[in-house]
């Protein structure tokens, strides 16, 4: 059975360095055996099929090849559309009445658990705020996520510690189910 899965590439095309160009990673990702391969923007999301492995080895596998062909590592996490769609639905603000710049999710390699996050005082970074989700966490941040404060708390080293954390605004989010639905 050939399953449909987002790769999100953690941290490339940022800044001017870790360049990984949308063609040749597409090029890539199909020499690996992977079907109906697109890439969106190029922040490091791409589409694809495949009917061997699970989200592990697959992330596992698009890790080790971006490696051997750019020479540099990159964090992958690899869901399918199913888990995509859930997350959206998921969404604990308004994200219909919400700009997308306000609103972001950032993806988790693996569970984690409210005691992660427990010392952020909440109410210090009103009114913008996180929610968890499955392996996954959810941030309302109206200015953006450039003048968010709560964004750089959540981003710090020990928060994420022990898992790959990338983050995407709701316009991607949205994208990604669309692009993985059978």
């Amino acid at each position: 059975m050939t399953t449909t899965y987002a790769a999100l590439l953690r941290g490339i095309n940022v800044g001017g360095s870790r360049k990984v160009p949308m063609a040749a990673l597409l090029a890539l990702m199909e020499g690996l055996g992977y079907t109906a391969v697109r890439t969106y923007l190029q922040s490091g999301q791409a589409v694809f099929a495949s009917g061997h492995g699970d989200e592990e080895s697959l992330a596992a596998e698009i890790t080790h090849a971006v490696e051997r062909h750019f020479g540099f590592g990159v964090d992958v996490i690899v869901r399918d559309h199913a888990y995509l769609k859930a997350i959206a639905d998921a969404c604990p603000f308004p994200a219909a009445d919400l700009e997308p710049k306000q609103l972001h999710v950032t993806y988790f390699s693996a569970p984690v658990t409210p005691e992660r996050f427990a010392e952020i005082d909440q109410a210090a970074y009103l009114p913008e705020e996180f929610r968890l989700g499955d392996r996954a966490l959810y941030l309302y941040a109206p200015n953006g996520l450039g003048r968010s404060k709560l964004a750089e708390h959540l981003s710090k080293p020990r928060l994420t510690k022990g898992v790959i954390a990338t983050t995407r605004n709701w316009n991607t989010v949205v994208k990604l189910v669309e692009m993985t639905e059978a």
